[in-house]
């Protein structure tokens, strides 16, 4: 028998009943069946998700230092350049010219310019005047000179994705081109040359950075987070490689729980089930962890996302604006660094924080992040893509402006001096618009996951990790 109700609708979308006060069930199964889930059943026009694209393609090719080419950690707010914004700014340059925004041509000289200047960039343990050490890079860098910016870490993770962007390169330019040639070779010298052994520092996981002033931080990179792709990164390396047995240390810190009737590994903020996921393809292969729970990393990040919105939908702290298709909690920049009372209750606004939603921990003022969304398109599309459509729709240039989505909003702050309700962030993030165009393309194509796919460090790694299944075995 075919069941087409809303209760049956309701089960199936894995979000319990326990949840909901009676009151609110009794509410939802009074509407027509249509009414809980109207968001699905709207059209979001190709021509909406085109101009998303070409938009957010267009800040990484445009918002770019061009004595260094590295790319701005944000605009139009100048401060440094990013190198993680750099890795998929790289990522970036692979789809503007498999989609026809620039030539071929043009992309590869972008990429030759940004990795020959990596490749010539002064490393080494000086606190000041260099860009790196030990092949990793300063998580900051001064505009013009790439030298490190005041006294950041050498950062492992932003070393990672800037890493992955370079690996995405080197699978894509695969001519016999003198200049695709030389991506890859240069390709070859950043990966290699990366210390990976050296970052773990006699630890059973990989320090997360390093300042020449005082030595190797006391944090590690342990699980469940983004740096699932700097793990394999590591363990991939040829040249560097770390102990095979650092997948499993990474694996014991798992949490697994249910959170709003979505039994998974639990992360806060949504952008660390989104940035491994941007490069790798984890449909249908499995490390042992996820083998024992008859899953793959894929289907947690889609009940990951699903969790957040139903969280946001369930809105706990009756913030403004929160629903069905206004939703979404990761790292973001934020309103004001306070705490203030709001409907009779306390709240603590924050500037930049990685906010977020699971059983583990709540951080929530109110700030939504078309980035969250738009970083699980694969996992979610009808969902993730609707809310994005729906905010642009309800906010237009307060929100989509020349190059997309500005990085947050918050309606439940109400900004000094401004009319109106609600704070609109002026500026873009790198790091944000990345997912966006990355998670984008991979929904519509696969292209980054195919070309990963084909990476021999990539397939390595994950072979180390004991992956198995799915094309991996194939």
């Amino acid at each position: 028998m075919k069941r087409t109700g809303l209760l049956y609708k309701w089960r199936k979308s894995g979000i319990s009943f326990r949840i909901l006060p009676f009151y609110v069930i009794f509410f939802f199964l009074s509407l027509p069946n249509e009414s809980l889930f109207c968001q699905n059943q709207q059209t979001v026009p190709e021509a909406f998700i085109q101009d998303l694209k070409q938009r957010t393609f267009q800040y990484f090719w445009e918002i770019v230092d061009t004595q260094t080419w590295q790319n701005y950690d944000r605009y139009p707010t100048r401060q440094f350049t990013s190198i993680a914004a750099t890795g998929f700014a790289l990522t970036s340059y692979v789809i503007g010219a498999e989609n026809g925004y620039v030539t071929r041509e043009e992309a590869a000289d972008r990429v030759t310019k940004v990795l020959s200047w990596l490749a010539i960039s002064p490393q080494g343990p000086d606190p000041t005047g260099m860009t790196g050490y030990k092949g990793f890079y300063y998580h900051f860098l001064n505009y013009k000179t790439g030298s490190r910016y005041k006294q950041v870490e050498l950062s492992t993770m932003d070393t990672g994705l800037l890493m992955a962007g370079i690996l995405v390169c080197q699978s894509y330019f695969d001519r016999e081109s003198p200049q695709e040639e030389q991506i890859r070779q240069l390709a070859d010298f950043l990966y290699l040359r990366v210390e990976w052994d050296w970052a773990m520092n006699e630890q059973p996981l990989l320090s997360m950075g390093w300042h020449p002033e005082t030595g190797f931080l006391s944090s590690v990179w342990q699980g469940y987070n983004e740096a699932m792709i700097l793990v394999l990164l590591a363990l991939g390396s040829p040249s560097h490689s770390i102990p095979n047995n650092t997948w499993d240390e990474w694996c014991k810190t798992y949490e697994w729980s249910d959170f709003y009737g979505f039994e998974h590994v639990n992360f806060s903020p949504l952008f660390g089930h989104q940035y491994s996921q941007m490069f790798i393809d984890f449909r249908g292969i499995q490390d042992p962890y996820m083998a024992d729970k008859g899953i793959d990393y894929f289907e947690n990040s889609r009940r990951a996302t699903l969790a957040n919105r139903a969280y946001c939908i369930d809105n706990p702290q009756y913030f403004e604006g929160y629903g069905v298709s206004i939703w979404g909690l990761t790292a973001s920049d934020g309103p004001a660094n306070e705490t203030t009372k709001y409907k009779n209750q306390v709240v603590r606004y924050f500037t930049y924080m990685a906010r977020g939603a699971s059983s583990s921990e709540v951080i929530d003022d109110g700030t939504i992040a078309p980035t969250a969304a738009g970083g699980s398109i694969p996992f979610a599309p009808e969902q993730c893509l609707e809310t994005l459509y729906a905010m642009k729709s309800k906010f237009g240039s307060k929100l989509y402006q020349e190059y997309g989505f500005k990085d947050a909003f918050n309606l439940s702050y109400a900004t000094k001096g401004q009319s109106g309700q609600g704070w609109f962030n002026p500026d873009y993030l790198g790091i944000d618009q990345g997912p966006i165009l990355i998670q984008l393309e991979n929904y519509q194509s696969g292209l980054i996951w195919e070309l990963m796919i084909k990476n021999k460090y990539i397939v390595e790694g994950l072979r180390k990790a004991r992956f198995k299944g799915g094309w991996l075995d194939e």
